[in-house]
């Protein structure tokens, strides 16, 4: 039997994590990782003591056909990235790892180009979390450089959306 790579291994349990995720449309899970130990993980899911959607059977982004990435402030899940980072400390989250697997919720397929949104990026980043692994299928994934994709090439930036 072949060994997993370690890469695949993080991914994995991302994946895992995810299964616990309680939303309707996409379920992902990450988990934090620094000096090969696991930090912290997180899942998609209201915040506690609030009930999730799979519990109130209703989507509000659903019903209303919100797109994909997309008014994210109707959302009553908190993001698998941000549960993972509110369970860690700073010290854990500078130059770590965060690696991540989504899930539609309804097909199970793996969510295609999964990515942060722009508010768990600013989360990641002040962190100090410098890379970050997005699972594509069971084998294949995207790595990111936190400092040079989101932080250097600032896609919030006056101009480069439209404004």
């Amino acid at each position: 039997m072949e060994r997993r790579d370690k890469i695949n291994y993080y991914l994995d349990i991302a994946d895992t994590v995810s299964k616990r995720g309680t939303c309707l449309r996409r379920n992902y899970g990450a988990i934090i990782v620094k000096n090969d130990e696991i930090i912290s993980t997180g899942y998609t899911g209201a915040p506690r003591g609030r009930k999730n959607c799979s519990d109130l059977k209703v989507c509000i982004r659903e019903k209303l056909q919100v797109p994909r990435g997309q008014r994210y402030e109707l959302c009553r899940s908190v993001h698998a990235e941000a549960n993972a980072i509110i369970s860690a400390s700073r010290d854990n989250t500078i130059g770590a790892t965060l690696y991540l697997s989504g899930r539609d919720a309804v097909t199970g397929a793996y969510v295609e180009d999964a990515s942060s949104c722009g508010m768990c990026k600013r989360l990641i980043i002040n962190a100090g979390i410098t890379t970050v692994v997005a699972r594509i299928d069971d084998n294949a994934f995207k790595t990111i450089d936190v400092a040079q994709e989101w932080i250097i090439n600032d896609d919030s930036l006056e101009g480069k959306l439209g404004y």
